[in-house]
């Protein structure tokens, strides 16, 4: 397996150290960028989490930087606290046979320990923006010697409003540098940036095929909101995946997060407003599957860095495809298969349309899965007439009421106002039928034409009522 990492021209020590790791063969992204990064040229990647991003700046870093230098002679820029650590981790191990040092500055954190780790000695520096521009200003840091600048995941630190904090510390170090970029989305500030701070940069892209479609299975399931906690145990139960749970809200994820604990699954959050020690603690838990689901931000889960996560649930539909294509990003990665499963509102539908045409990815409909028979729901299922109302509120009901009951259309709303206590401007449509009609109700009234209607009998005869599929 060496073998096909030192093609690229990495060294023995190394592509070893990559094999100890249990990496095959190179990624995409470390294909592509390592023969150019080794040549010194500077370089702007496209190119999703998952893809191996890290090795490939991470390999070139250490080939063509010496360690144990008196000042760092690297910088990778990141824009969370997570991303740092799992960087300067993963450097870690890619260093085990060559010596170099790789230490993680980011606030939140005591800087007291980070600057005790800064002076014992540091090749490389993974931090976030804001914590390493404090660290110059106070003379601790010092990226006089600074060889090789990455900046790793660059239009999510532009989004967090990081370009003041960029610009600082990229003008505390040499021109001379080599600076690689590597961003999901090559947006224009994106290339501005690249094209202000580079050297005649080579771009680079990974094609989204490449991150998600090979190994990663995705679907939607058709679901109200009112159901989503109900379809959620059911796949938690009956495929008992690790799974990473994404909701829109931080308020979402802590309701999700209450709701799971008090059934007894093995359940964490993390968001932005959880102190930096708990986040850390959550995620160290997931990592030795000590809980099983991690719930989650988008913002809290960029950038997480862990093979094993074999569902994404998108609990709430993203609705930008590049959020959706991080989201995914998570699981199906290292050789292992994953599963991404997205519930969708009747409302929603129309994103996963859009999110296949513009990603050429199949989404498939799923249904959620049966549980055996004689088992009980952990959560129990309940109508959800917003699901199954039209774009006006209404809902198809069918009656076993119609012609041969001597009944026309105006009939039969009179006896579903008089006997349901349903207002006259709340049914819409009736098909009257021989032996039963349909009839369009309002959503505000389902529950008294299922529960109440039936109540009454019709000269005698029983009355039933069911939902009747939309038009």
């Amino acid at each position: 397996m060496i073998s096909k990492f030192t093609d690229l021209g990495i060294s023995e020590d190394i592509a070893k150290a990559m094999d100890d790791m249990g990496w095959e063969e190179p990624t995409p992204i470390q294909t592509e960028a390592v023969p150019l990064g080794l040549e010194g040229i500077d370089m702007f990647a496209q190119a999703q989490t998952g893809t191996g991003k890290t090795g490939a700046f991470g390999s070139i870093i250490l080939q063509r930087t010496e360690p144990k230098q008196k000042l760092p002679s690297s910088i990778i820029l990141v824009p969370t606290r997570e991303l740092a650590n799992q960087v300067a981790d993963q450097l870690t191990s890619i260093s085990k046979y060559t010596g170099h040092e790789s230490v993680p500055i980011y606030g939140g954190a005591s800087i007291e320990g980070q600057i005790k780790r800064l002076e014992k000695g540091a090749d490389i520096i993974a931090g976030t923006p804001g914590r390493v521009k404090d660290m110059i200003n106070r003379g601790i840091l010092n990226l006089s010697k600074i060889e090789i600048m990455v900046l790793d995941e660059a239009d999510r630190m532009l989004d967090m409003g990081f370009i003041e904090d960029i610009e600082d510390i990229l003008s505390a170090m040499p021109r001379s540098r080599q600076t690689m970029l590597f961003s999901a989305t090559m947006s224009e500030d994106v290339k501005r940036l690249a094209s202000d701070y580079m050297i005649r940069p080579k771009e680079i892209s990974v094609s989204r095929d490449e991150v998600v479609l090979d190994l990663t299975k995705q679907y939607f399931i058709s679901v109200g909101r009112r159901n989503k906690s109900w379809a959620l145990t059911r796949i938690l139960d009956i495929d008992k995946p690790k799974a990473i749970i994404f909701c829109q809200t931080k308020k979402m994820v802590d309701i999700l997060d209450e709701r799971l604990t008090q059934l007894d699954y093995k359940a964490r959050a993390i968001h932005g407003d959880m102190p930096q020690s708990k986040r850390e603690k959550v995620l160290k838990d997931f990592r030795e599957d000590k809980i099983e689901i991690l719930i989650a931000t988008d913002v809290a889960a960029r950038g997480l860095d862990i093979d094993d996560i074999s569902y994404v649930i998108n609990y709430d539909m993203p609705e930008e495809v590049d959020t959706y294509i991080h989201r995914i990003g998570r699981t199906g990665r290292a050789g292992k298969e994953g599963v991404a499963i997205s519930f969708v509102t009747s409302e929603e539908e129309h994103l996963v349309k859009e999110f296949e045409l513009r990603t050429e990815m199949s989404i498939e409909k799923r249904e959620v899965p049966e549980a055996e028979e004689g088992t009980r729901d952990t959560i129990r299922k309940v109508v959800d007439y917003d699901q199954l109302s039209d774009v006006y509120g209404m809902v198809r009901f069918q009656v076993n009421l119609g012609k041969d009951d001597g009944l026309g259309k105006v009939g039969l709303a009179e006896h579903i106002i008089k006997t349901a206590r349903i207002r006259d401007f709340s049914i819409g449509k009736i098909e009257i039928g021989q032996d039963s009609s349909v009839v369009e109700v309002h959503r505000d009234f389902g529950n008294r034409m299922l529960m109440d209607l039936p109540k009454v009998r019709y000269k005698g005869k029983k009355v039933t009522v069911k939902l009747a599929p939309k038009d």
